[in-house]
């Protein structure tokens, strides 16, 4: 299965859409990163913690997979896919590209 990815646009309107259930939105981001920008209601854990932490994820939950530019989020969407979950979108551009393109009051680095 291809891993899909959404637009930070696409998930504003999808978050703002009071009919649609929210996603997970798993940030995969250090804590030092997570502590400079998050998306509001967004669930922490690092990247090297996925492995361990996997049983606390819902295989049945559409999961967005997030981090600073959409790479280690890929790398952790494709790991998640290979473990049985169906409902994975990858950030496209990660915070970064949600700062530049959604909330522009949001921190960079």
């Amino acid at each position: 299965m291809k891993m899909k990815q959404i637009s930070p646009v696409s998930l504003q309107e999808w978050l703002e859409d009071e009919s649609r259930p929210n996603p997970v939105l798993l940030d995969v981001r250090e804590t030092t990163e997570y502590q400079i920008c998050k998306i509001e209601g967004s669930l922490l854990m690092p990247m090297h913690l996925i492995p361990l932490r996997i049983a606390e994820l819902s295989s049945e939950a559409e999961i967005i997979t997030i981090c600073h530019h959409g790479m280690r989020s890929g790398q952790v969407a494709q790991y998640l896919i290979q473990n049985g979950f169906d409902n994975i979108l990858n950030l496209q551009g990660g915070v970064d590209y949600w700062a530049l393109t959604v909330d522009k009051s949001m921190r960079r680095y």
